[in-house]
């Protein structure tokens, strides 16, 4: 019987699969480990930059300000909104000034005033809404001419601007009319009440005082602001309400800032192009019957503030002078904040 000799199979090929398949393992491991890491440095990674803003808990600002943590427009842009609800101006000043938050709704002309008492704060755009002049549907007033000899109630006293606007341009007619008319200041829903009870025959007041008016129907615009600009010789989109930042605070936090105004800029551009986003904030606005939601609405789109130019820079600063600032110290163009690309 012949005996075939015993011969060692050939495992040379499963050898290198196997090698290949545990090269194939080990380096999938590998990255599945790297990937871990990477997640544990993002968890383990510096909070988010906070930003606080004082705002009055029913004011127009408070609408986009809940839209952007809503939206986490906050957080998409790398940094964290909190917000402080307070009752009244005063008090979400104080908030700014006293440094409890780092920022707060202001108008131009307070922000002026801050600079001249040698306490700058950087101004960054809000809105352009200056206020409305309103009176009857069947009222004859239709120009600053007509309101010579009227009773005009004017809501921020003398100092407010749409009131200084209106005698400049009154003046440029020839016309005083704090000797030809009847002027009486008061607070916004008294002059509202004024003018339905017929004590008053048009009020000079805020924007979405007059929104409300116009919704509930019955009142109409009688005199545009930005008519007021333009015969002013003035751009018709002026940013007379903005976020006011301590200057010196804002230098040390130009990133913050800039993040801050690219999602104010996701916010209007959100709230402008989708009429749903309105629904929800309707609480936030008073819960107010669909006229008045409506004119609200189209109010503060109409508010939005076109980008700052320099042509737009030196306007506001005219804008100062004709209220009444000083010429020689005006706030200068660099604390006017552009938004970042």
């Amino acid at each position: 019987m012949n005996q075939q000799p015993i011969t060692k199979p050939d495992i040379a090929p499963f050898t290198g699969r196997i090698r290949l398949l545990l090269q194939a393992v080990f380096a999938l491991l590998f990255f599945c480990a790297l990937a871990g890491f990477a997640r544990a440095g993002e968890d383990d990674s510096a909070p988010l930059p906070v930003l606080s803003i004082s705002v009055l808990q029913f004011g127009t600002a408070h609408w986009e300000l809940d839209h952007i943590l809503h939206r986490g427009l906050d957080r998409k842009n790398g940094y964290r909104l909190e917000l402080k609800l307070v009752a009244n101006l005063p008090a979400s000043r104080l908030a700014v000034t006293g440094g409890s938050v780092n920022g707060a709704v202001a108008d131009l002309l307070w922000a002026q005033s801050r600079f001249q008492a040698d306490k700058p704060f950087l101004y960054v755009p809000f809105s352009s809404q200056i206020g409305d002049i309103v009176v009857p549907e069947g009222s004859d007033i239709r120009s600053v001419a007509d309101l010579a000899g009227k009773r005009i109630g004017v809501a921020g006293g003398p100092d407010s601007k749409g009131w200084i606007l209106v005698q400049n341009v009154a003046g440029q007619q020839g016309l005083d009319l704090e000797e030809s008319a009847d002027v009486q200041f008061a607070a916004p829903p008294l002059l509202s009440q004024a003018l339905k009870r017929g004590q008053v025959d048009v009020i000079i007041t805020y924007w979405h005082f007059a929104a409300r008016l116009k919704g509930e129907g019955g009142w109409r615009s009688a005199i545009g602001m930005a008519d007021l600009l333009t015969a002013l010789d003035l751009d018709r989109n002026l940013p007379v309400l903005g976020y006011v930042f301590p200057a010196e605070w804002a230098r040390d936090h130009g990133p913050l800032i800039d993040r801050f105004a690219a999602s104010l800029h996701q916010a209007k551009t959100e709230l402008a192009d989708d009429q749903s986003h309105w629904q929800r904030l309707r609480p936030l606005m008073g819960d107010p019957e669909d006229g008045v939601f409506q004119a609200l609405q189209a109010g503060f789109i109409a508010g939005i503030p076109e980008p700052q130019t320099d042509q737009r820079v030196a306007d506001l600063q005219r804008l100062l002078t004709l209220t009444g600032a000083d010429p020689d110290t005006l706030m200068p163009a660099d604390l006017f904040h552009r938004r970042q690309p």
